[in-house]
């Protein structure tokens, strides 16, 4: 006797063994194509051979197009990615702020930059701990001191702190201090600190390198993605151009071309990009202007007496001036 399923039944029992089927060619990583006789030999109609066949050439394609999207394209994930650090967010919305001095040099200064950054609702501050320089003979940074000092004065305000790792033997003793994993411009393309910092779970923020295309840049936080680490945050800090009037050239328009093509948080790097603290203000509205997640720039208490990057870093009255004048911007512009 020939028992007949209720329609709606059957259709669920359909969808299940399709589902299953996905699976299997997912954990087997695999093809599996049904030819025209194989087809043939088990339909009994209505619906003619050919278009069976079609049917599962649909469902194939798009499951491989789904498997082999990059991680970080919007065709993975529509969705904007929004990053949790402590109490605060990156990617929410709201515009953040990083800042801080180059390099920690010592705990008065990182205290007194910590407590001015504080006072004007900057809930991020970087510095450098491991500093790479293009001479051997610069100063190279504190090491996990620095981090130490760092994470010390920001845990008094609440603050989360940014600093680079420049190698993955790094990062087991500094991640105690560190609450995003800066990897720097040079780094870009180190693959192995890459895969590394992609098996933390920590947020990464991963600076473009001095000469890298938008597609390297992206290829680069692919490989942190593939490791399983969702929380990147792209930073754009300027690539190197025949232009001497400023340190490097900001590619402002890289910001919605990331923000088009990826679901990840894009900041800029203010202060790397022009190396000049007089154009700060105007290039920092250009970037919210263009749909930036968040500014970096650097503050030193006394710049002239910094180890490194001097002539580039806002005092605290500058720095007081320039937060002036981006909420000002800010309270004018719906972003």
């Amino acid at each position: 006797m020939t028992v007949t399923l209720p329609l709606q039944k059957l259709e669920e029992e359909i969808i299940q063994l399709i589902s299953e089927r996905g699976k299997l060619i997912l954990e087997n990583q695999e093809e599996a194509k049904l030819t025209m006789d194989q087809i043939e030999k088990v339909n009994d109609g209505p619906y003619d051979t050919v278009s069976i066949q079609k049917l599962f050439t649909q469902l194939d394609e798009r499951f491989y197009s789904k498997k082999d999207t990059y991680l970080y394209s919007r065709d993975y994930q529509r969705d904007d990615t929004i990053i949790q650090v402590k109490k605060h967010w990156i990617g929410q919305g709201e515009p953040v702020k990083i800042m801080g001095p180059c390099s920690v040099e010592s705990e008065e200064q990182v205290r007194q930059a910590t407590a001015d950054l504080a006072r004007r609702g900057v809930k991020f501050i970087r510095g450098g701990a491991f500093k790479p320089r293009t001479s051997p003979y610069d100063f190279q940074g504190l090491g996990i001191d620095g981090l130490r000092m760092l994470s010390d004065a920001a845990r008094i305000h609440d603050m989360a702190v940014v600093s680079e790792i420049m190698s993955a033997d790094q990062i087991e003793t500094a991640l105690p201090y560190i609450d995003i994993i800066q990897v720097g411009s040079r780094n870009m393309q180190n693959f192995e600190l890459l895969k590394a910092v992609g098996q933390v779970q920590k947020p990464v923020l991963l600076k473009r390198g001095l000469s890298s295309t938008m597609k390297e840049f992206k290829l680069a936080a692919e490989y942190i993605l593939a490791e399983g680490n969702p929380n990147v945050i792209l930073c754009e800090r300027g690539i190197r151009t025949y232009e001497d009037a400023t340190r490097n050239t900001l590619d402002i328009s890289a910001v919605p071309i990331l923000k088009q093509e990826t679901h990840l948080p894009v900041i800029v790097d203010i202060t790397h990009s022009t190396g000049r603290k007089d154009i700060l203000v105007p290039t920092a509205k250009a970037a919210l202007a263009v749909g930036a997640d968040g500014i970096m720039a650097e503050v030193h208490p006394n710049p002239s007496v910094a180890l490194s990057d001097a002539k580039q870093q806002m005092d605290l009255s500058e720095f007081h001036d320039f937060m002036d004048a981006i909420e000002k911007f800010e309270q004018h512009h719906s972003l």
